[in-house]
This record gives C-alpha cells, structure tokens and sequence, in this order.
C-alpha cells in the first residue's frame, strides 16, 4: 500500500535529483576568454570538467580547460555529460545546440570585439606557423557574426538553458560587476574576490579601439 508519507518521499528525491541536473557551461567564439572564465569559475567554487590534455602555452599561459570529448557531442558523445553535473565546462558555440535535453544548462556565453577575436586567431596561427591568409578578415566577420546571430536565436528557442552574456572587454577594464553579475547567475555562492585577482590586464595583448 503506497501511503502519503511514501509519496512525499519519492518526490523530495526525484524534485531533488532534476535539480542536481544543472550544468555550468561557458561558451564562445575562439579567443573570446572562454578560458579565464572557466579559471575564475574554478577558484570562485565551481570544479572544472577538464583532462588536461591541451597543455598551456604562449597563447593561454594560464590553460585552455578543455575536455576533449566535448569535441565529439556532433557525433554523439553525450554521456559524459552526467559528470558535468555541478561543474564547469567549456563548449565552443558550434556544438551547443548538441548538448543532450534532459539536462539544464546555464550558459556563461563570453562575448569580444570581432576585430580582437580575428587579430588574436591569426597571432595563435603564426605561432604555430600556420598560414593566416586563407580567408579574408571580412569573410570571418562575416561568418562569425551570423553565427553569434544563429546562437541567440536558438537560445530563445531552449526550454532548458539560460543564458548571460559578458563582455571580455568589460571583463578586463572593470572585473568586479561582471564578476557579480556571474555569481548571481550561478546562485550567488562563488568566491568573487578570488575569481576578480584572476583577471590579468597583462594577457590583454589583441587590444583593439
């Protein structure tokens, strides 16, 4: 016999285990300060979902907190995800729309002065001795903000992710209100003077007006 008692039992666990469902994602276009967020995210409280693959370098000195099977959510490498709950974990833009449904994501989404995303991209391929011209400055423009376009409006669309947009440019000229806005969004439980000291000024090297 199921008895009131047992029923508000089966719903405080089952109310319980939706709401540990929520994953921390931040997201981008490359060189946008994905990767500081997730840093500051990290010593704010919020553990990282990395494997440490992708070691730092001239170009993130401070490491890219990447998790190379978020690279595979196109294909269908999606159980992974489980451990991502109550983490951090950073997903480029494009594969977004592949994050599996059944869970809730907030959506930390850092924005950058086009010009600076391009001039820092074609500064990551010269060290790396890549060629910098196969397409034009103005056809990544292009490309780039129609992609922004195509990510705001598929985020209107999603029952299941909120999300907040920051400025890398404010970021660095004013950390702390940005830095507020995060905690708020997470719940208002991070450390916010740790993850301010993580903002570098010197690490600002594609300045553009």
């Amino acid at each position: 016999m199921v008895t009131s008692i047992m029923l508000k039992q089966f719903f405080k666990v089952f109310r319980k285990k939706e709401t540990n469902k929520m994953v921390a994602v931040v997201s981008g276009l490359p060189r946008s300060g994905t990767s500081m967020m997730m840093k500051m995210l990290d010593v704010g409280g919020i553990p990282p979902l990395t494997d440490e693959i992708r070691e730092a370098d001239a170009d993130n000195p401070k490491g890219y907190y990447e998790f190379e099977r978020v690279k595979k959510l196109d294909k269908g490498d999606t159980a992974w995800v489980e451990d991502a709950e109550g983490k951090a974990v950073k997903v480029i833009a494009a594969l977004l729309k592949y994050l599996p449904s059944e869970y809730t994501y907030k959506v930390i989404f850092m924005r950058r002065k086009i010009k600076e995303v391009l001039a820092s991209q074609k500064q990551m391929l010269i060290n790396r001795g890549e060629p910098t011209d196969l397409v034009s400055d103005k056809e990544l423009t292009e490309l780039f903000e129609k992609h922004l376009q195509h990510i705001e409006v598929w985020a209107h669309r999603q029952n299941n992710v909120e999300f907040l947009y920051v400025s890398y440019n404010d970021l660095l000229a004013n950390p702390r209100p940005q830095v507020e806005r995060v905690n708020q969004f997470l719940g208002d439980k991070l450390d916010m003077e740790k993850m301010v000291e993580v903002v570098d000024p010197n690490l600002y090297r594609q300045r553009r007006g």
